[in-house]
């Protein structure tokens, strides 16, 4: 079981490394946007601002399409075989569901809480009542649980049953069509299933907001564990949206309140807790800057020996995409699927230390990283208020400590698979061509069984002259392309005739052999074959 959850988590990875690349360009946009360090050139509408929010918006893409990275990068990493079709299949399974999801809210949306479905318009920085948009589709939001959940289904139905022979008048509904299929079919009750129970969810964490507001130093400790922790659910922008741009505290939202007040705030000399608040619940960019960064370095510091340099090369960049652009996603998926314990204890840090800054008087617009808490915070307000963010760095350096201690020792009590102690003690036994050709084509029936393909491959790829004749290997929708580097090593038509081939098609060193509906399986398998030839080469 643990090797499936770190084999799971090695899958992240795979969307996960885009993340570090786009945070740096998203800090570096609003950097060079930032008025306060740039001056008039970075106003909206000069040439510099709109050059720089252009790179930005680029930047944004990988943040803004997390479910469906996941859902291509899931597939890349977990399937077993034909990955690229596997991700094809991911992508268009989870659209599907989602138009589901779509029609199904459209045409009885009342039914599920959802009255006004069709008039609901999606826009930036609201709650938009659970609803978002991915690839043009309204729909329900649920984030990459719901795209991990298309993802791992589809997975499954590939890994059994891509290469599962139909019979010859079905042929051209076999492979990647089969898997769809199946898939397609698969997400009419899953559809159903969230339009009935993710808007409960919903309103349950919409409904914590009143409790919260009303609870005082408990409320900022709950708002804080609940805006970390529900991360993977994307439930955490139910409960912050409300907050930063909605009435939940304040009319029009807290982030605008705090921005019309700046002025007031640096002439006054009142502690800024008196003067602001309900500001408290504005404090989760401290995690970004002190916390995240740290617990790269406890994964730096727990790395072995001979992955320390990969470990750093991962980390850093996501350290510093963190504590400038204050966007943890390149941290966050590096372990939390590996080490889920992890992630509780991180969220528990993180309430913990907003909520003891707060009793100490720490209030703020503090919500990014470190370049929008400077502009918008410490360099307006130093004058007056440096004691304020003295407390907030002491707090912040503590827990900084106390966080890469703890997850130290988790991770080397526990033997977490963090980045860097990926198990690499099983090393694969590599068979040689032979030992390999004739386990898989001979002497193991079952394999044979299970894969109807390998025998033609097997045939083919010899009487192609073998790997090292093949120069390029591709297929059509019924036939191989196949360019050779020596004709005379190939075999007779009869002799592809005799391994069930329809027919072969000369042209010089280009060759056609004309297979049948099922040629992306037989391609699939001569592929593995050149890879096991290669291997031993």
């Amino acid at each position: 079981m643990m090797q499936k959850f770190q084999k799971f988590g090695a899958a992240m990875f795979v969307p996960v490394l885009l993340f570090s690349f786009a945070g740096i360009v998203v800090a570096l946009g609003s950097l060079f946007t930032n008025q306060a360090v740039f001056g008039s050139i970075a106003n909206p509408g000069t040439t510099w601002n709109s050059v720089w929010d252009t790179i930005s918006a680029g930047g944004w893409t990988v943040f803004k399409q997390e479910a469906l990275l996941f859902v291509v990068g899931l597939p890349i990493g977990l399937a077993n075989k034909s990955k690229g079709r596997a991700a094809m299949e991911a992508v268009i399974t989870y659209l599907t569901y989602n138009y589901f999801i779509g029609a199904i809210l459209k045409h009885w949306g009342a039914s599920f809480g959802i009255p006004k479905f069709d008039q609901i318009q999606i826009v930036e920085n609201s709650t938009n009542h659970g609803l978002t948009e991915i690839a043009g589709i309204k729909t329900l939001d649920t984030s990459i649980i719901g795209a991990l959940v298309v993802a791992g289904l589809v997975i499954w139905l590939h890994n059994r049953y891509f290469d599962k022979k139909l019979p010859e008048w079905l042929g051209t509904f076999q492979g990647s069509t089969y898997v769809y299929i199946l898939g397609f079919f698969a997400m009419l009750p899953l559809a159903l299933l969230t339009c009935w129970g993710w808007p409960k969810v919903q309103l349950g964490i919409t409904e914590l907001q009143q409790f919260i507001v009303k609870s005082g130093v408990i409320g900022i400790w709950i708002y804080n564990f609940l805006n970390r922790v529900l991360i993977p659910t994307g439930l955490h922008h139910l409960v912050y949206i409300p907050f930063q741009y909605g009435p939940a505290v304040v009319a029009n939202g807290l982030q605008p309140y705090w921005l019309q007040h700046l002025s007031q705030y640096a002439l006054s000399t009142k502690p800024l807790k008196q003067l602001a608040p309900q500001l408290g619940f504005q404090l989760y960019g401290n995690e970004k800057i002190f916390l995240a960064p740290i617990i790269c370095l406890a994964f730096y510091a727990t790395a072995k020996k001979n992955k320390k340099k990969q470990t750093s090369a991962l980390m850093i960049p996501a350290a510093l995409t963190s504590f400038f652009a204050g966007i943890t996603e390149p941290i966050d998926f590096t372990y939390l699927f590996a080490a889920p314990v992890l992630w509780i204890i991180y969220s528990l840090l993180s309430a913990t230390m907003n909520t003891i800054m707060f009793s100490f008087g720490v209030v703020g617009n503090i919500t990014g990283g470190a370049i929008d808490i400077a502009a918008e915070n410490w360099i307006p307000l130093w004058a007056n208020h440096w004691q304020t963010y003295m407390v907030q760095f002491a707090v912040g350096i503590i827990f900084a400590a106390i966080t890469f201690f703890i997850f130290k020792f988790m991770i080397e009590k526990f033997d977490y698979a963090t980045p860097g102690r990926e198990d690499d003690s099983e090393e694969v036994h590599l068979l040689n061509k032979q030992e390999y050709r004739a386990k898989k084509a001979l002497k193991d029936q079952q394999t044979v069984n299970d894969n109807p393909y390998i025998e033609r491959a097997t045939a083919f790829l010899d009487l192609l002259g073998g790997s090292e004749n093949i120069t390029e290997l591709s297929s059509c929708a019924t036939r191989l392309r196949v360019s050779v580097k020596d004709p005379e090593k190939m075999g007779t038509d009869e002799q592809f005739k005799a391994a069930k081939a329809i027919s072969v098609v000369h042209h010089g060193k280009a060759i056609q052999v004309i297979v049948g509906l099922d040629v992306a399986q037989v391609l699939e398998a001569m592929q593995e074959l050149r890879k096991e030839d290669y291997k031993q080469s």
